[in-house]
């Protein structure tokens, strides 16, 4: 963030700006010796937040660390992490000027949130604003976080806050009337359904520029999966080129700086655990609506281990979408999917591409549960190109793919985006968990053997992952084979095995103990 300094305070003493090679994640942090004279004549103290002045006007706020090592900072620099290195943007060794910053004023509302009120347009604009702005440390972020979903936050207020948040960032427009997309609400290992929706509604000619997410708390988003196959970091410049020639694109949107305070939000939740209903929907709205979608398919998958378990709780949150889609202009669609278990047989990035490819390719040995979600999702899609009748989508998706368009689109796309000359391939390290009795496999915790994947070293090691030999209703043998992990690093094995020692994840019993699906595609 950078514009000019009131008039009212003027920055203390000049320190030489030092840059600090620490990835802060989503947070501006500025490191001061503890003998520098402007640390000391100030008042400073650990924690507290100050704002950093260059003499052109620019300027960041960011947390006070103080340090006590001269190798790190000498008492007459000012260090800052990389994140508001970047944001303030100027060479090391720069003049720069250090003072208290003035206390958000939107913490106000934050109060009344606490106290369970609620709050109108302006307070969360404000709130939103002082967040984009760094003015928050993260604990006050997690205070307004908490607030929001203890106390709730009405339909009203998501609006406001996706409004909010899209006005605090880039917005992407495209020089056409339709411009589609789908996001899944999480919590399935290997749902990779986006990698094989973009080529088939690309290939019928409808725009889909797919900008998605790494995971953070996930065995793999899909920008990690996608970049196993090409590469998904680029400006929009670039995006706009590979949209423009191919109908779509399949990119990682950290670089478009598209809703910026939901990626700081999130830095707070994941490790929080946090994934409150009207959070999740301004968070995937906001994202959306600057991405310059017009129509949109929320896809919630239901199941005992899902992120959404009841079917009420599905419901409910569809109405919520539609509502704020529709007060923002955007055309939401929501269906409602089988979350019973794992989709395809890959988790991890390596694995979940493979099982990709094997779709398009139409090889015998393609995950089916994949190939059918991804045409239902792909078809609903299509359905919104007005030429499309309504329940055609689903044959002319599976036309599109079973002819090899859908195939010969994603290998533009990957052509396009910069093919990997050498793709990462599955953890040589292997191990193999057998059944330990015979039966029919009556559960498969989604949770769990995300867990495992995610100890094998996934997705940071793209080869690292969990593959499923045996799904809901599968009969087995005692011994026999449920899935493989696999790992690249030794260290990241054994703590796989030892996770898998605790709890396999997968649960045997009769063939009448298999969970009935909650879907109504």
């Amino acid at each position: 963030m950078t514009d000019t300094p009131d008039n009212n305070t003027t920055a203390v003493g000049q320190l030489a700006l030092r840059r600090i090679g620490i990835d802060t994640y989503r947070e501006n942090v500025a490191y001061l010796h503890r003998q520098c004279a402007v640390y000391r004549a100030e008042g400073f103290q650990a924690l507290a937040k100050v704002e950093v002045l260059a003499g052109d006007g620019r300027r960041v706020i960011a947390v006070l660390n103080v340090v006590d090592d001269e190798s790190l900072v000498a008492p007459e620099q000012l260090g800052l992490s990389e994140e508001a290195f970047n944001s303030l943007g100027l060479e090391p060794g720069a003049a720069v000027g250090v003072r208290h910053a003035e206390p958000p004023a939107s913490m106000e509302a934050v109060r009344r949130k606490i106290e369970g009120e609620r709050l109108n347009a302006t307070e969360l604009l404000g709130i939103v604003r002082d967040i984009a702005e760094h003015r928050y440390a993260k604990m006050e972020i997690a205070a307004f976080l908490v607030a929001s979903g203890q106390t709730g936050l009405d339909r009203d207020e998501v609006m406001n806050l996706t409004r909010a948040m899209v006005a605090q960032g880039e917005r992407l427009r495209w020089q056409r009337e339709l411009v589609a997309d789908k996001h899944c609400v999480g919590g399935i290992p290997g749902n990779r359904t986006s990698m094989l929706v973009v080529p088939i509604v690309a290939a019928h000619g409808l725009l889909m520029p797919k900008t998605s997410s790494r995971a953070i708390t996930s065995p793999a988003g899909t920008a990690d999966t996608m970049e196993v196959l090409a590469q998904v970091e680029m400006p929009p410049a670039r995006l706009r080129e590979i949209v423009d020639a191919e109908n779509g694109a399949l990119i990682w949107g950290g670089t478009a700086n598209l809703a910026p305070v939901d990626d700081i939000l999130i830095s707070v939740e994941r490790p929080l655990g946090l994934d409150y209903p009207g959070q999740m929907v301004a968070s995937i709205l906001s994202k959306k609506i600057s991405a310059g979608s017009t129509h949109l398919v929320i896809d919630i998958p239901v199941g005992p281990s899902a992120k959404v378990r009841h079917m009420r709780d599905a419901l409910a949150l569809r109405k919520l979408f539609e509502y704020v889609g529709d007060c923002l202009g955007l055309f939401v669609q929501v269906v409602v999917t089988d979350g019973r278990q794992p989709v395809g047989r890959g988790i991890g990035p390596v694995l979940e591409a493979r099982d990709v490819m094997q779709v398009l390719r139409n090889e015998p040995e393609a995950p089916a549960d994949l190939r059918q979600k991804a045409l239902r999702l792909a078809g609903r899609v299509l359905e919104f190109d007005p030429d499309v009748r309504g329940g055609d989508g689903f044959d002319i998706a599976r036309d599109i793919l079973d002819s090899g368009r859908a195939l010969a689109k994603m290998q533009r796309l990957i052509e396009a985006q910069g093919a990997q000359a050498d793709p990462p391939q599955p953890g040589a390290l292997v191990r193999e968990v057998p059944a330990p009795a015979d039966g029919t496999v009556i559960a498969i915790d989604n949770y769990q053997v995300a867990r495992i994947a995610r100890m094998a070293g996934a997705p940071m090691d793209k080869g690292a992952g969990v593959d499923l030999l045996k799904k809901l209703g599968d009969k087995v043998t005692a011994g026999e084979p449920l899935y493989r992990v696999h790992a690249s690093f030794p260290a990241d094995f054994r703590f796989a095995c030892a996770l898998v020692e605790q709890d396999s994840g997968y649960r045997l019993g009769g063939a009448d103990e298999v969970p009935q699906l909650f879907a109504e595609f």
